[in-house]
């Protein structure tokens, strides 16, 4: 109401006397009588008159509580547009409403609203920035009658797709579906947003459309694996249990009409993911993954990960398979130009296209291979040594650097503190995992892929193979670790089919009792701590011996998110480290090539 923040607040409270005490919330964060709060202001002249908007939210907000928020916007929304009675909006926070509509027009009023929770809600609300909104828009095209967003939020996307005939949303959280109603309804597009989960209970069975624009969930585990496992929408594989994205992916396929277009914000990840590396093979074969673009990490839209947006197309039955894809780095600045790319892209799928540091096209027959890295930085514009492509290659490694900047682990400080503790062996014997240790074993080179220590330790790719027989499977989810003198490595496998490479451990955990990446995490630096004063410890890693906490599986999966993220963060520091010697190479040879020259003096 005053147009400050919380630190002015405070010292408010400090300096003057008559301030309002609390009447609820805690020391930390307190919560204030409105009337008093008013009163105060304007007795201070801290305000010359209260904004009729900002009582009006101010109203709203002191209805109910965080949790049901949600509820009372969707309701104070659906009134102004003139649907139902005031059953949660108490009756003056209405009147103000009613005045606040009648003064700036219904419309004006409903995105205030609209607005006003999302913002409050930033950082629990997962949507896609305006900016993203409209770039993933024009990518859809001119000619879209029809749209869908199966995951649609609170209707930033649908919203957006604003010349289309007709518009079918879905979203899993029923007040956000009732604000992405009133959000569609701004608009002059007919269209309904209906309440569900969209991979298990899809409201829109058998409809196809146009054009799909979609921002869905990342990283779930919780998707419905289990249950949908014969699904006949995985018409490209079934998606591994730890890749949502790619059922999100093969469920928009299953809403286009042929031909259609399907514009996905994903995580980075999930372009070289090695659990999605089969179904991303099968969608480049079949041509369906036509452009992969890659935001920077300013447009990470609230996930704190790097993120790209995947155009697919639905193939048709007389279409021919395009033999390239469009791989794009882009800026703000550069959004047209990339749609202009992805216009002359579309007429002619096989005319080759190379602007270094922002887009190229790259064979099919090139990114079928042993990764299936569908990663844009990977493809576009890749520097030679000589250094002559120096000045491109740095602007990417720069932009590498800022993603790596996204993934620094969050943690809050505490006091240092034993846990409770319980030795692997404890976890075996009663059934919470099993423990397999693999002997030495030759490497063939044919049958199978084998997860070696090689792999663990240094990130390096998995290229050695052995026969299957008599060797251990990894399954999704299975704990892997190596040492080497005095290092371990512990990571979480997603992937299926890889074999247990000779001289690791395998630690298969019960997910209802053990979460995988608390185990990972602990059991890797428990390990390190246990044997830092020791010469040669790590080579005597007893995996019956080390001590996991013994948590309630709420708190393991709290641990094992704060693992993953670190997991993740230091596999993109070694992916840097090495994008950061290649570009020291490359400015050595340019200088000495003549390709680049010193800086003059300063």
């Amino acid at each position: 109401m005053a147009g400050v923040g919380r630190a002015a607040v405070s010292n408010w409270r400090r300096r003057h006397e008559d301030f309002p005490e609390p009447v609820g919330g805690t020391a930390t964060s307190p919560t204030f009588s409105l009337k008093d709060v008013e009163t105060w202001l304007l007795g201070q002249g801290k305000v010359d008159e209260l904004p009729l908007q900002e009582r009006v939210w101010q109203q709203i907000r002191a209805a109910t509580d965080e949790i049901r928020l949600g509820e009372v916007v969707a309701e104070a929304t659906e009134l102004l547009r003139g649907q139902g009675k005031p059953h949660l909006v108490p009756r003056p926070a209405w009147k103000l409403i009613k005045e606040y509509g009648e003064d700036k027009g219904a419309a004006e009023a409903t995105r205030f609203l609209l607005d006003r929770y999302a913002e409050v809600h930033s950082r629990r609300l997962v949507e896609t920035p305006i900016e993203v909104a409209d770039f993933m828009v024009k990518l859809a095209g001119p000619d879209v009658q029809t749209v869908l967003d199966p995951s649609c939020g609170i209707g930033i996307l649908l919203a957006a797709m604003s010349e289309v005939d007709r518009a079918y949303g879905q979203e899993y959280d029923d007040s956000l579906a009732r604000l992405a109603q009133t959000r569609l309804s701004l608009t002059e597009v007919d269209g309904v947003v209906r309440t569900g989960d969209s991979l298990r209970q899809d409201a829109w069975p058998g409809v196809t459309v146009d054009a799909v624009v979609c921002h869905p969930p990342f990283n779930e585990r919780n998707w419905g694996y289990e249950e949908l496992t014969s699904d006949p929408r995985w018409e490209y594989g079934l998606p591994p249990k730890s890749e949502s994205e790619l059922a999100w992916v093969q469920h928009v396929l299953a809403h286009l009409n042929p031909g259609g277009i399907a514009v996905m914000l994903m995580p980075a990840i999930a372009a070289n993911r090695r659990s999605g590396r089969r179904i991303r093979s099968n969608l480049l074969r079949r041509g369906v993954i036509q452009a992969v673009i890659g935001l920077p990490p300013k447009m990470a839209s609230g996930t704190g990960l790097p993120v790209h947006i995947w155009v697919l197309r639905k193939p048709t039955s007389d279409s021919r398979t395009p033999s390239r894809v469009l791989m794009s780095e882009a800026e703000p600045a550069t959004f047209d130009t990339i749609v202009e790319r992805w216009r002359a892209f579309q007429a002619d799928p096989d005319h080759e296209v190379d602007h270094p540091g922002e887009s190229r096209t790259v064979p099919i027959i090139d990114l079928v291979d042993e990764d299936i890295d569908v990663t844009p930085a990977r493809h576009v514009g890749m520097a030679e040594e000589s250094g002559g492509d120096y000045l491109s290659f740095r602007d990417q490694f720069v932009r590498r650097i800022e993603r790596l900047s996204m993934l620094v682990p969050d943690a809050l400080p505490g006091k240092t503190r034993e846990m409770p503790a319980v030795p692997l062996s404890e976890l075996e014997r009663t059934g919470a995992l099993t423990i397999h240790q693999s002997g030495r074993y030759d490497i063939e080179g044919s049958g199978q892929l084998v997860l070696d220590a090689g792999y663990l330790l240094t990130g390096g790719p998995v290229a050695t193979r052995a026969q299957p027989e008599n060797r251990i499977v990894i399954q999704p989810g299975d704990v892997v670790v190596a040492t080497r003198d005095r290092e371990i490595a512990a990571e979480v496998i997603e992937d299926t089919g890889l074999l247990l490479g000779p001289r690791l451990t395998l630690l298969r955990p019960d997910p209802d009792r053990l979460d995988p990446y608390f185990l990972a995490g602990f059991v890797r630096t428990f390990s390190r701590m246990s044997t830092s004063g020791t010469q040669s410890g790590m080579t005597r890693f007893d995996p019956r011996r080390t001590q996991v906490p013994r948590l309630s599986l709420d708190e393991q999966r709290r641990y094992g998110e704060a693992f993953r993220n670190l997991f993740a963060f230091e596999a993109e520091l070694r992916e840097v480290n090495g994008s950061g010697l290649m570009a020291a190479v490359s400015v050595a040879m340019g200088l000495v090539s003549g390709a680049l020259n010193p800086l003059p003096p300063a």
